[in-house]
């Protein structure tokens, strides 16, 4: 068990981290060009797969990393909820999309307890993380499902709000993923001067900044006739 615990531990990191370089290629890039599309593709599988792992190591190392189990089933419904909607050309998402709806419905349920449930010991941490970690994440899974049932109520489903939807799940998950990787358990392979210094939060500080960047400049955008959108 150590053996494999250890092999998921490497390649949890290894995802992560070529996750985080793709995210940045990809947010970086002009919207629609090769270099994003590359990006975005990369990041997506690594990230699903790195957030898949997070999961199950979760699980597998509860004492250390439960939180993580949390954070992977977050990260995994939003890249299934950004390509789910990226991929829709009609007004209503697919039965997919329901079921990324209830779990990301369940896992804010799930982390409000276990914050509640933090609160309430000595030290207001379970499994090493204070319980602000796990309200922070609930509020976060809290606003994905949130999104998700509004969007399944939707009679219409216009252009530029689908790519909307899809930047910011996109960067969300980039931003738990640069979280993961450098304020979260992967902080430790920093020496510790480093760690106190507070640049450490300065890559998720960027992302969300350039995310409300491409979101302020997709939602103001003139809507496109059907051949552009197309396009």
């Amino acid at each position: 068990m150590q053996y494999v615990s250890s092999f998921l531990v490497g390649t949890h990191v290894i995802l992560g981290t070529i996750a985080v370089l793709a995210g940045a290629v990809a947010l970086s890039m002009k919207k629609g060009g090769l270099s994003h599309i590359k990006g975005g593709q990369l990041f997506t599988l690594s990230m699903g797969a790195s957030s898949l792992i997070g999961a199950i190591l979760g699980l597998v190392k509860f004492e250390e990393l439960y939180i993580t189990f949390h954070g992977g089933v977050l990260g995994v419904t939003l890249i299934a909820s950004s390509v789910l909607t990226l991929r829709s050309k009609s007004a209503r998402l697919s039965g997919w999309a329901l079921v990324v709806a209830v779990v990301n419905f369940l896992n804010f349920i799930s982390l409000l307890g276990a914050g509640g449930y933090a609160m309430s010991l000595p030290e207001g941490m379970l499994a090493g993380f204070y319980a602000e970690d796990y309200f922070f994440l609930s509020m976060m899974a809290g606003v994905a499902a949130i999104g998700d049932f509004r969007m399944m109520l939707r009679k219409s489903f216009p252009y530029k709000n689908r790519i909307a939807r899809h930047l910011w799940r996109m960067c969300l998950g980039f931003f738990i993923a640069a979280g993961s990787a450098f304020t979260g358990p992967g902080m430790k392979a920093f020496p510790v001067s480093v760690q106190e210094s507070g640049i450490l939060s300065l890559p998720e500080l960027i992302i969300f900044i350039l995310m409300l960047y491409w979101l302020v400049r997709t939602l103001m955008r003139k809507p496109k006739n059907a051949a552009g959108e197309a396009a």
